[in-house]
């Protein structure tokens, strides 16, 4: 607990009210998400029926398609459906809240505060709709990206820190460049919104520094490998198919938190 050693009552506090007022505005910004376009043409489906030269025993490849015996494909619930959820506005106020209290504590009196604050209810909307849809709607993170860049140049340039903004685009290569290796390499594995996802957290953590970035991705990996299998042997969750966002978002918090004692323990 480095940082309540240092102590950053002040940066706290600002964190903790503004992502609370934030974080009650939640169920809105999941309101106005647009629905995915539904599709055109109904999906293929495979051709279980062996060809007459083929040998019976063998398994045709598409086979690998079908779904597991007992499965049944979840529907998509809407997103007005989400926002409506009783108590969602007051579940996201309280976890804005503690999240920006931690990151304020944390980091302290910085010009990166603004770019956390922002992302700290547009997190805790995304880990909600993640968990609800599998989904990560492009359509919040893309404009993100937006306002993240932005707010991490105006620090950097508050600050006249530019080795600052070169760990930001650091950051977005090693955690966006990772992330996009292993959905390339196995996309059934990841989701493509992981992928988006995974830069917006890469700039914020590579901006604060390697130590933040490496605790924080590894963090991810951890804690979701963990607690997917824990959900999965409680029910919550398909084995080989849960929401992985809110897992990274945790894990960059404990990066933001926990990241330099970390490294500091290890001896780097």
């Amino acid at each position: 607990m480095h940082w309540l050693a240092h102590g950053h009552p002040l940066a706290a506090l600002i964190c903790l009210v503004a992502c609370g007022v934030l974080g009650w505005f939640v169920p809105h910004l999941i309101a106005r998400i647009p629905e995915p376009r539904p599709e055109t043409e109904p999906a293929p489906q495979p051709d279980l029926q062996p060809h007459p030269d083929a040998d019976t025993d063998v398994v045709t490849a598409d086979a690998e398609t079908v779904p597991e015996p007992g499965s049944t494909p979840r529907e998509k619930v809407p997103y007005v459906e989400i926002a409506r959820s009783p108590g969602l506005a007051v579940r996201a106020a309280i976890t804005s809240a503690l999240v920006g209290g931690a990151l304020g504590a944390a980091v302290g009196l910085d010009w990166i505060l603004p770019c956390l604050v922002f992302l700290t209810p547009v997190g805790v909307a995304l880990a909600v709709v993640d968990w609800r849809t599998m989904l990560l709607p492009t359509r919040v993170i893309a404009p993100s990206y937006a306002v993240v860049i932005a707010l991490l140049l105006v620090a950097a340039a508050a600050q006249q820190d530019a080795h600052a903004l070169l760990g930001a685009v650091l950051g977005w290569a090693v955690a966006g460049g990772l992330f996009w290796l292993l959905w390339f390499i196995y996309p059934r594995g990841m989701g493509y919104g992981d992928v988006r996802l995974s830069g917006i957290l890469g700039l914020a953590l590579g901006y604060l520094g390697w130590a933040e970035l490496l605790v924080g991705v590894y963090a991810a990996f951890l804690i979701g490998g963990f607690g997917g299998l824990l959900l999965s042997r409680l029910r919550v969750v398909q084995r080989k198919r849960f929401p992985f966002g809110p897992f990274m978002l945790v894990g960059a918090l404990v990066g933001v938190v926990f990241g330099p004692a970390v490294v500091a323990g290890l001896g780097y």
